[in-house]
């Protein structure tokens, strides 16, 4: 059965690929496995229908053979464990690759998150200020600095190319343009590696061509 994923109908990323669907449509391509994208408005994510199948109200969402998921570690995990390609063939080297999934989730993504969201969220409380937008650089620095240090000389995290690098590249990603990640020479490569895979390519023309179809709508 072709699973089918839900995405934004008109993505606020602005067809850069920051869309939660993202790193889903790249585990597919990896996979190779066909998808069906059903398209969402802002309106319809918070409908019941919606809401049945991801009670946040976000996207995506996940569905095959009576199954349905959401959240994108998830969903990528789930990918993962079902095709090959994703995750390594030993024990202890599949282990070390969902570990880097659940590091790029929670440990590297939340300060790069809280910095983009207190820059248009928070601009214009009283408690905003230039040094709120500094010190949260400064986390962002000190995660990159750790990450740089274990990323090394490594073409990957841990070996060969695995979901855990895909969702790593894809939360590093967010941080293009910020002159943050240009800082480590080798983290900056890394992602270049990431974007410069063939299923990633694809991935990143399939979320841009629903967005792109939306502004010729307009």
């Amino acid at each position: 059965m072709i699973p089918t994923i839900t995405v934004f109908e008109r993505s606020p990323d602005g067809g850069s690929g920051h869309a939660r669907d993202m790193p889903v449509r790249w585990a597919l391509e990896e996979a190779g496995q066909p998808y069906h994208a059903r398209l969402v408005s802002f309106r319809g994510l918070k409908e019941p229908a919606h809401r049945r199948l991801q009670p946040f109200g976000q996207i995506p969402t996940y569905e095959e053979d009576g199954l349905v998921l959401f959240e994108s570690g998830a969903i990528v995990l789930h990918i993962a464990e079902r095709h090959a390609g994703l995750l390594p063939g030993g024990e202890h080297g599949r282990a070390r690759a969902i570990m880097w999934i659940f590091a790029a989730l929670n440990t590297v993504e939340p300060p790069i998150v809280e910095h983009e969201q207190a820059s248009y969220v928070e601009h214009g409380q009283p408690w905003f200020c230039e040094e709120r937008l500094s010190f949260l650089r400064d986390r962002i620095r000190v995660r990159l600095a750790q990450l740089s240090c274990r990323l090394g000389d490594g073409g990957w995290l841990d070996g060969a190319f695995s979901a855990g690098d895909l969702m790593m590249v894809t939360v590093l990603r967010r941080l293009n343009g910020s002159g943050l990640l240009e800082d480590h020479p080798n983290l900056a490569a890394y992602v270049a590696r990431g974007e410069a895979r063939p299923a990633f390519r694809r991935a990143f023309e399939a979320q841009r061509a629903v967005f792109l179809a939306s502004s010729a709508g307009e």
